[in-house]
C-alpha cells in the first residue's frame, strides 16, 4: 500500500487523558459544526435498512462522533427509530455522558475501553467508524472487518481525511478555529482552555495529527484490498466516496453486511451505574423508541 503508517500524538497510551480528551472535543466540535460527514447518511440509513440494524455500536468515538446532529438525519423517512452506544480504546466520558444528557439518552455508552478488533460479546449492532481507521495499520485494520464478518454484524467506516491536496490545506485552518473556538465547545474544560491558550499544545498536536491522518488515510482501492477475501463469508462490500457539493470535501466509505438480512438482538437495557460486571451505561432497548 502506498500510504505511511506515521506517528500521531494523541494514539499514544502515554499522552495525557487531558490533552487527548481536549484535542477530541475540538475535533468533534469543527467536524459536527460543518455536518461534513452528511453526504454518507442515506447510505448508511440504506445498510441499517438492510442489516435489519436498529442499535449502532459507535467505534473509537473519541468526543462522541457525528451522533448528536447525525442521529436525527438518519431517521428521517421512513422514519426508523435507532440508538447509538458509543465506545472507545480510552473513553472521554465527560463528552460522552454530555452527548447521552442532550440526546435524552438516545445516544449511551460503554466506561470501559474497547478493542475495535475484539469487541465484547454484550456489543451487538451496526459498527461504525468515523475519522477513526486510518489510525489502524492494515493487518489491524483487516482485523477490525474480519471481527464484525465472524459475527455477523453490519460496520460502516467513514473518513474526511484523505491524501488530496485540498484536504491537506484545510488542515491549516484547524489551529486557528482551534484558537478561536476553545471556549465555545461542550463541555466546557479549564484544561483545554490552558492547553490553547496558556501552552498551546492542542493547536500544535491538531496541526500535527491532521496532516499525518491525512497521509495515512486509506485510498478506495487499498480498502479494496482490505476486504479481498471476506466476501466469501456471504458480505456485500460497497466502497466508493461521496460529496455533496461539487467543492466539498469527499468523504471515502466502506459499507459492509450479510448478504442475507439478519436480525441484529437489541442491547438489553441496563438502569443506573455500571458495576464490576458490566461497563454498560444505561445502553437502551431500541424497542423504547418505537
Amino acid at each position: 500500500m502506498r500510504r505511511t503508517h506515521l506517528f500521531e500524538f494523541h494514539d499514544q497510551a502515554w499522552f495525557p487523558v487531558t490533552l487527548r480528551d481536549a484535542l477530541t472535543d475540538m475535533l468533534e466540535f469543527l467536524l459536527g459544526s460543518a455536518k461534513l460527514y452528511a453526504p454518507i447518511v442515506p447510505r448508511l440509513r440504506k445498510a441499517l435498512e438492510h442489516s435489519g440494524a436498529r442499535c449502532i455500536v459507535d467505534l473509537c468515538s473519541g468526543a462522541g462522533g457525528p451522533w448528536l446532529w447525525m442521529l436525527g438525519l438518519l431517521e428521517e423517512p421512513p422514519n426508523l427509530p435507532f440508538s447509538v452506544c458509543l465506545t472507545d480504546k480510552y473513553p472521554n466520558t465527560g463528552a460522552f455522558g454530555h452527548a447521552k444528557n442532550v440526546s435524552n439518552n438516545r445516544i449511551t455508552y460503554y466506561t470501559a475501553p474497547v478493542d475495535a478488533m475484539h469487541l465484547p460479546a454484550e456489543l451487538r449492532g451496526f459498527r461504525t467508524l468515523f475519522t477513526s481507521f486510518h489510525h489502524f495499520n492494515p493487518d489491524e485494520a483487516r482485523a477490525i472487518l474480519q471481527d464484525a464478518v465472524r459475527n455477523q454484524q453490519g460496520i460502516g467506516i467513514f473518513e474526511i481525511a484523505g491524501r488530496h491536496p485540498i484536504t491537506i490545506l484545510g488542515v491549516f485552518l484547524i489551529p486557528v478555529l482551534a484558537l478561536l473556538l476553545a471556549a465555545v465547545v461542550r463541555p466546557l474544560r479549564w484544561s483545554r482552555l490552558i492547553w490553547s491558550y496558556l501552552i498551546p499544545i492542542v493547536p500544535f498536536v491538531l496541526f500535527f495529527d491532521g496532516i499525518v491522518s491525512c497521509l495515512r488515510t486509506y485510498s478506495t482501492p487499498e480498502l479494496t484490498e482490505l476486504t479481498r477475501g471476506l466476501s466469501s463469508s456471504g458480505y456485500t462490500w460497497e466502497i466508493g466516496r461521496e460529496k455533496r457539493w461539487l467543492l466539498s470535501l469527499p468523504v471515502t466509505y466502506l459499507i459492509g453486511y450479510p448478504s442475507t438480512p439478519a436480525k441484529t438482538p437489541a442491547l438489553q437495557e441496563i438502569r443506573g451505574e455500571p458495576t464490576q460486571s458490566s461497563s454498560l451505561t444505561n445502553i437502551s432497548d431500541t424497542d423504547q423508541h418505537g
